[in-house]
């Protein structure tokens, strides 16, 4: 019985590493998926959204051909349930932040959309407003701010390190803005603590933090759309 453990680099200057354990070396894996999705060498998340991305085309695409009823809001109701956790599992960790990966994500939901009974004609926008759904980007958006949310008021335990309050408080909005660190590289920009910030202390000054519940019903109401790439 024995413990395999592999050594990564990540960067631009990438060595070859080898798994260490009591056996002859062994070649070290391409991807390492320790929560839920496939992350390369270079932190991409790209071959994870391709691959959740197919798998939900499958599963929509299945909705459409076993389910009698054409009705809307059962197809819908069938797409939040089995489709939408494929693609918002984890979305935490591995958000996209390049427009190819956030529209292969987006295309999923907007094609289950178009094959709907009388919306095929309608842009993708007017859709989502006749079925009251958001963009996914928009709810990973919101997603983010509910985690960062948790993990401010000390919903979520061992993360005190992740965020600092910003020491700045002659400035308009809320009370709870975070300070957000400079960063020299592309890589750390899209981590969910650099990410999120931005978002967090544009809030506005009468945003209701007493509780989790009526925090998302809050932003659930905001318009995030300066913050959205695409949709």
């Amino acid at each position: 019985m024995w413990t395999r453990t592999s050594w990564h680099r990540y960067g631009t200057k990438l060595r070859h590493c080898h798994p260490m354990y009591s056996g002859p070396q062994m070649d070290g894996p391409k991807h390492t998926g320790r929560t839920g999705q496939n992350v390369t060498n270079y932190l991409s998340p790209s071959d994870h959204v391709c691959d959740i991305a197919a798998k939900a085309h499958k599963r929509a695409s299945l909705i459409h051909r076993c389910f009698v009823s054409r009705n809307t809001d059962l197809l819908v109701r069938a797409f939040k349930v089995y489709v939408r956790p494929l693609l918002e599992y984890n979305s935490v960790i591995w958000s996209p932040s390049t427009i190819h990966d956030i529209e292969t994500i987006e295309r999923v939901q907007r094609r289950f959309t178009k094959r709907l009974h009388g919306l095929n004609s309608l842009p993708y926008k007017l859709r989502l407003q006749c079925l009251n759904l958001q963009s996914l980007e928009h709810h990973r958006l919101l997603t983010d701010l509910i985690w960062c949310y948790k993990i401010v008021f000390g919903l979520v335990v061992n993360t005190n390190d992740l965020f600092e309050f910003s020491t700045v408080t002659q400035t308009r909005g809320h009370r709870y803005k975070l300070f957000k660190k400079s960063n020299n590289g592309n890589i750390r920009t899209t981590f969910f603590c650099e990410r999120v910030i931005s978002t967090w202390n544009k809030l506005l000054a009468d945003t209701d933090f007493s509780s989790l519940s009526k925090f998302k019903r809050i932003i659930t109401s905001m318009d995030f759309s300066d913050y959205l790439h695409c949709f």
